[in-house]
């Protein structure tokens, strides 16, 4: 298993087990945000990346993420899929892009990891090798989830792999939505994570997420 796989899934199911068995708070950070960050410049509620070609406008209302919180996501989320996969990896090269988030349950996440292609389709392999993975650990941790199709979602002109996972309370009760967007840029593996419960925090994300420009 190529460790991109790992690290991919790190970025993302790590929010959910967290937010689900409360184990950390998540807070406002107050300062300066570029700080924040190991990659772009933040610019009033603008982000941008050079690396990638990417720029966003934030929503007004939500706080940025504090890198010790995200520090704390990446140790947590290695520890779960390192005893799921029977693996040892590591995140060294995983970069901090934009995050930021309203509360517990609704976050926006991004990062990129250098990945070399080794063969054609290899990164889509490795694609669909996460969405395995990450359903695979649910099942592991005892946490119901469903999955959908992976679709190719459009965003500027560039076309990115998008699926979505639902997570369930031992009633049965939706908790927790999450939907991944991810591409190859410039050598880079770019992803995105929205995570909801409510349909007004998702449309805000969405919205700026779908309004994205990236540089041709």
């Amino acid at each position: 298993m190529h460790p991109y796989v790992v690290v991919y899934f790190l970025r993302n199911f790590m929010k959910i087990k967290l937010t689900l068995l409360l184990l950390i708070v998540l807070f406002s950070c107050k300062t300066d945000p570029n700080k924040q960050i190991d990659e772009g410049k933040i610019t009033g509620n603008k982000y941008h990346s050079k690396e990638i070609g990417w720029t966003m406008e934030i929503p007004k209302g939500w706080n940025f993420t504090s890198k010790d919180i995200m520090e704390e996501r990446n140790k947590k989320g290695m520890d779960a899929i390192n005893e799921t996969a029977g693996v040892e990896y590591t995140a060294n090269e995983l970069k901090q892009l934009l995050n930021f988030q309203k509360d517990n349950f609704n976050i926006f996440q991004s990062t990129s990891e250098p990945f070399a292609l080794g063969y054609s389709k290899q990164w889509e392999e490795n694609n669909a090798g996460l969405k395995k993975l990450i359903y695979k650990t649910f099942q592991q941790n005892g946490i119901k989830a469903d999955s959908t199709e992976t679709k190719n979602i459009e965003i500027d002109g560039l076309v990115f792999q998008s699926y979505k996972f639902i997570v369930y309370n031992s009633k049965g009760e939706v908790i927790l939505n999450q939907i991944l967007y991810s591409r190859l840029i410039n050598g880079l593996d770019f992803g995105v994570s929205i995570n909801y419960n409510n349909e007004s925090d998702k449309k805000e994300m969405l919205d700026a997420w779908f309004n994205s420009k990236f540089k041709k």
